[in-house]
């Protein structure tokens, strides 16, 4: 019998002596990693105050978060995860918003917060490295109990997404839903108890509690934890734990596969992993080198469940829409979009009248919300219909597939990464007049992020010191950095004035106008882009298997 809550799930392994919890110091049986989420919903429920229940969580993946996601589903909390890539103003801005009670970090976390004012005493942390952290933990050791409140509809999740109008926004999510979610993805991506699933996503993220964590509980696999995220130690990692199962974001994919080869990397355990964005030619490679399969799909904070999986159809497709609901709709007109016809490179040929916005006519009653934020609601349902704000397309064959995002989110390495907030920190510079940021695809997968500058007549690029005005603005996060600049003298507007960003993107790298490239991981570093580089950069498209994503 499937059960209904997270709570429900955790107190099913009470007694379980399999391995729930694995890191590379240490092992939590099932039983012990539930007794050890009770003692934490107990101290939670000691220091509860009046208004909404929110617990701010900022760590890295440890056992401490993962004690706190069962000491909120035990005591009705919900779980705010706080994303350790913000900074300064913005990090500010998301969590102030949703009105935490408790912050729960470590000295790390505590530095990054110095300063920033976001509702929560300094005296309401509870820092998990603090000295006399473990015994306050202990003192409240007591056997497993659900509070009695505790129902299918009651909120365990805050997760931060992003949207067309740049604002935070943090989606709601029950145990109920979460808890169908582990039942479902266990089906879906092949979860079982014997599986052993390697998280490397953070847990601040819909990738990993949905589809990892949440069905890892259900099934009674074990959950292996890193703290972050390694392309060098994925393989060595994969191999400590025995994994079998993970999940991935498609540039984490691309910076594994970019590792030096070596004859004896199929001699793991792995089988197979979930996750989004990883392009056809890197899911084959994957499977070449490693043994293991990809499986792609569609999914979000917010709702699920909108595709059905087929292996049997093309590898660059999502899958097919799960039921009729499931349309690609023109937003303007609010008809639906007919089929993409592809040619014989898998390019669309009337992507004009073909790809439209993702949108289930069905799922506006499962669209459970995000935290005060009615304007964000009113966005997402709409004519009673739920509006993914996602772009796709299906072909003559019914399958669907992903044409990008709308509005000005930019998706960098699986995260989501605000145009508006590099344009305001741009537009510091004393030397920018004017500045326009956009999301362009990556060679490999996803997006990166593209900046237009317009600079005064006798300025150069070289002018500006780029790289260390980037590094000296402490609220931009590691994802927000531009890895293409173009520069110009006269960016081109509008008759108001304003900037032609559309334009722009389009044009992205491929502008008469002068663009600075970063190319590798460490602070930003630009060089000009010559025609060759551009050419060189457009093969790179070709050879992956991407060059429909040049417009």
């Amino acid at each position: 019998m499937e059960l209904e809550t997270i709570a429900d799930l955790l107190l099913d392994r009470v007694g379980d002596d399999r391995a729930g919890l694995r890191t590379r110091e240490r092992t939590w049986t099932w039983d012990e990693v539930v007794r050890e989420s009770a003692a934490r919903a107990s101290l939670a429920r000691s220091l509860r105050t009046d208004g909404p229940f929110h617990i701010g969580v900022l760590l890295d993946n440890t056992p401490e978060y993962v004690f706190w996601l069962g000491a909120a589903a035990l005591s009705g909390a919900s779980i705010v995860g706080i994303n350790s890539t913000r900074r300064g103003a913005y990090l500010e801005q998301e969590v102030r918003h949703t009105d935490c009670q408790l912050v729960v970090t470590d000295q790390a976390g505590l530095e990054l917060l110095d300063g920033l004012d976001i509702g929560v005493d300094r005296d309401r942390f509870l820092l998990v490295d603090d000295e006399g952290y473990a015994g306050r933990v202990a003192s409240h050791a007591c056997e497993p109990v659900r509070d009695p409140s505790i129902t299918a509809a009651t909120q365990m999740l805050l997760l931060f997404t992003s949207g067309t109008t740049g604002a935070s926004k943090a989606a709601r999510c029950s145990q109920g839903r979460l808890t169908r979610l582990g039942y479902a993805n266990c089906a879906k991506y092949d979860v079982k108890r014997d599986d052993v699933t390697y998280c490397c996503m953070p847990l601040f993220h819909g990738n990993a509690l949905m589809a990892l964590w949440a069905p890892s509980l259900a099934a009674g696999a074990t959950v292996t934890l890193v703290p972050k995220f390694s392309a060098s130690g994925f393989l060595p990692d994969v191999r400590f734990f025995g994994a079998t199962f993970f999940t991935y974001v498609g540039k984490a994919i691309a910076y594994v596969l970019a590792t030096p080869e070596r004859p004896d990397d199929a001699d793991n355990l792995l089988t197979h992993a979930f996750g989004t964005e990883a392009s056809p030619e890197d899911r084959s490679e994957f499977l070449r080198r490693f043994g293991c399969t990809l499986i792609e799909s569609y999914g979000s904070s917010e709702g699920a469940g909108m595709i059905k999986l087929t292996p049997e159809g093309p590898l660059s497709a999502l899958g097919r829409p799960a039921h009729e609901g499931v349309r690609i709709v023109n937003p303007e007109t609010l008809r639906f979009r007919p089929a993409a016809v592809l040619d014989e490179h898998g390019r669309v040929t009337n992507a004009e009248e073909s790809i439209g916005e993702i949108v289930d006519t069905e799922g506006a009653a499962k669209f459970e919300g995000y935290y005060n934020n009615e304007a964000a609601n009113a966005e997402r349902v709409r004519h009673g219909w739920y509006w993914t704000g996602d772009l796709g397309y299906v072909d003559e064959d019914g399958y669907i597939y992903f044409a990008g995002r709308s509005g000005d989110w930019i998706r960098v390495d699986g995260e989501n990464t605000s145009a508006l907030l590099t344009e305001r920190i741009l537009r510091r510079h004393p030397d920018i007049l004017a500045a326009g940021v956009f999301g362009v695809p990556d060679a490999r997968s996803g997006d990166q992020v593209m900046a237009a500058v317009e600079i005064p007549k006798g300025t150069t690029f070289e002018d500006l010191a780029l790289p260390a005005f980037l590094s000296g603005q402490s609220d931009l996060g590691t994802k927000g950095a531009p890895r293409y600049v173009r520069v110009s003298h006269a960016l081109p507007t509008t008759g108001s004035n304003k900037l032609r960003k559309k334009e722009m993107q389009l044009d992205g790298w491929r502008t008469d106008d002068q663009v600075y490239r970063w190319v590798g991981r460490g602070e930003p570093d630009y060089t000009l882009m010559t025609d060759e580089d551009k050419a060189a950069l457009r093969e790179e498209f070709l050879a992956n298997g991407r060059l429909r994503f040049l417009p």
